[in-house]
């Protein structure tokens, strides 16, 4: 029985306009094959030649016969962009911060997906205890590169405690055979003091990094404790001896691991060192950010992209008068402070305001900025001189949205505060962008 795909729209100058396949046209199949997914799709469209089975909205039903580059395109987009339904998770980790979201929030916050095609697509991190043999042979069958998975563990008992699932235990073997095959594995660990931290960690790293190249990068990441846990498992929260213990294990492991492979591997995330009240290690030591999405070398990269973007300034222009604020976790606050007065330095005609925001929406523990909420910045902000303009991270807010996660609206803000905000990509030349040009 033939899939029926509903087409949403068709990219400008792409195959599919030429061909005049239009939204509300049903795609049945490519070659001859029926699709269950984007990646039957994506793997299909890979062919220099295609036979397009296209079912018109007025009921015509017709076969094109296209002859295209491998790499081309044709330029359909779906309803739904997985073309199947998103895969949730069915763990019950222990650590899980979705569980430790408070009630009433918005429905989509509450949903946990565990879905292969997320990690292709988008850099998802799933855990693979969903993965059937089928789905494992199509991966590796459709080279499928790179695939994120939340290791954790590779202690089997441990893992499946950790999870709450009695399949959980085999995720070396999974990454084992996608290594085999060529397909590139990231891995991530959220580490939990006194489960699987110390000897556990020592053990996991081991098993992990033996695997390389094909295992390219391992985070290492503090769990996040909300104090919306009543009734969980109960997981003590990282202290500052504690992080600085895991720092010094990770950089035993990074020194032995450059030693013998050319590539530290492993990296630990900066909520470590800024637990820990370490410095950052240089730009050099995070070989390429591979973890960057984990948090891992955030705060150096943007630091290094506002010198960048300083000495890349024209010179000689003045910029106008203005006064700027921006409201961050309390975790970044110090390093805000410092990338400021330097960037008042050189811009003498900027002033930046940095208001660092206690997090008492999802409790103290949670000092990154991208988890903010609208409630807390109108609480903290609400009385202070936010000058010309508020400046916010886009992380605060949900993706493509100007929703933040507790759904207040930036528009809301705007209102509350009686200032206008601008949404900043997560770049320091984009932030530099916003204060000279505004």
């Amino acid at each position: 029985m033939k899939n029926n795909i509903i087409i949403k729209s068709i990219q400008k100058n792409s195959i599919a306009e030429e061909l005049n396949i239009e939204a509300g046209d049903l795609l049945l199949s490519i070659n001859g094959r029926t699709i269950q997914d984007i990646f039957d799709y994506k793997f299909l469209c890979s062919d220099s030649e295609l036979l397009l089975e296209i079912l018109k909205s007025d009921g015509e039903h017709i076969i094109f016969d296209i002859e295209k580059d491998e790499s081309e395109d044709l330029g359909l987009e779906f309803e739904n962009y997985l073309i199947d339904q998103e895969k949730s998770c069915q763990n019950k980790c222990i650590f899980c911060f979705i569980d430790q979201l408070p009630k009433g929030m918005r429905e989509t916050l509450y949903f946990k997906d565990d879905d292969v095609r997320l990690s292709f697509l988008f850099g998802n991190y799933i855990t693979m205890t969903n993965l059937s043999e089928e789905e494992i042979d199509r991966i590796i069958r459709y080279r499928m590169s790179p695939i994120n998975v939340s290791v954790h563990t590779t202690n089997p008992i441990l893992r499946k405690k950790m999870l709450n699932n009695r399949f959980a235990g085999d995720v070396l073997e999974k990454i084992r055979r996608f290594t085999s095959n060529g397909i590139t594995v990231n891995a991530q660990i959220v580490l939990c003091p006194d489960i699987n931290d110390g000897k556990e960690l020592d053990s996991t790293l081991a098993d992990l990094t033996c695997l390389y190249p094909q295992l390219n990068s391992i985070s290492v990441v503090p769990v996040g404790l909300t104090r919306f846990r009543e009734g969980l498992t109960e997981i003590k929260p990282f202290t500052k001896e504690r992080a600085r213990a895991v720092l010094r294990q990770v950089e035993e492991w990074q020194k032995r691991l450059l030693e013998s492979y050319g590539s530290r591997i492993v990296y630990a995330a900066d909520e470590l060192y800024i637990m820990a009240e370490r410095n950052l290690p240089g730009i050099d030591a995070y070989e390429g950010f591979p973890q960057i999405e984990n948090g891992v070398g955030m705060v150096r990269l943007f630091s290094y992209e506002i010198d960048e973007a300083l000495k890349n300034l024209p010179e000689n222009i003045i910029y106008p008068v203005k006064e700027y604020s921006i409201a961050t976790g309390t975790s970044v606050y110090d390093h805000m402070v410092a990338l400021t007065d330097k960037i008042e330095d050189a811009l003498e005609s900027i002033k930046i305001n940095v208001y660092p925001v206690e997090n008492t929406f999802f409790g103290k523990n949670v000092t990154v900025t991208g988890l903010l909420t609208g409630y807390d910045l109108k609480r903290e902000l609400k009385d202070k001189n936010l000058g010309d303009g508020l400046l916010l991270s886009k992380s605060m807010f949900r993706a493509g949205t100007r929703d933040m996660l507790d759904d207040i609206t930036a528009c809301e803000l705007e209102q509350e505060l009686n200032i206008g905000i601008k949404i900043v990509d997560n770049c320091g030349h984009a932030f530099i962008d916003t204060l000279v040009q505004s």
